[in-house]
């Protein structure tokens, strides 16, 4: 399948991802946001697909993955650890923070990626990061949700990009 064959393919499927997006989160931003973290996640692993697979069903499974995946990182954040316990013997790697060298790094990488954004970018992705939702970015900075929600995704777009080679 060609690239333009494959990206029209792909836009045709926009509502039944939004659809199924909806399911997997049951709230329309999040559901947003997934059906974009898909399409560009299919988008950027083209060549991985095989023609002789079901179009809808690769997409589909992309996105419930990046949802499992994303549920996964937010109940590991979200996990607290028994002051009580014996930490000396936890399972974990002593280098996988961000107290580390590497992970200094790393910290200072994606802060330098996001300062390197385009202002029209660069604000209303910092209040995303910190929390703001959708709508209250879109009254503090005064412009339309959608200018918001475009602005964040050609953000994550771009940190995708300069950030590709990040472990």
């Amino acid at each position: 399948m060609n690239a333009l064959t494959f990206q029209k393919k792909l836009l045709s499927m926009q509502e039944n991802m939004m659809n199924f997006a909806l399911m997997l989160t049951a709230n329309r931003e999040d559901a947003f946001d997934l059906t974009q973290d898909t399409t560009l996640k299919v988008l950027s692993n083209q060549e991985k697909f095989v023609d002789n697979v079901n179009f809808k069903g690769w997409v589909l499974t992309v996105m419930r993955n990046i949802f499992i995946n994303n549920y996964h990182k937010v109940v590991r954040e979200q996990t607290l650890i028994n002051r009580d316990a014996d930490l000396y013997n936890l399972d974990v790697l002593s280098n996988s923070g961000f107290d580390s060298p590497e992970g200094t790094c790393q910290i200072n990488d994606i802060t330098e990626a996001i300062n390197n954004l385009n202002t029209d970018l660069k604000a209303p992705f910092s209040m995303f990061v910190s929390g703001y939702k959708y709508h209250e970015i879109a009254e503090k900075l005064n412009l339309p949700l959608g200018t918001i929600k475009s602005r964040i995704f050609f953000a994550r777009k771009e940190l995708q990009k300069t950030l590709k080679d990040f472990h």
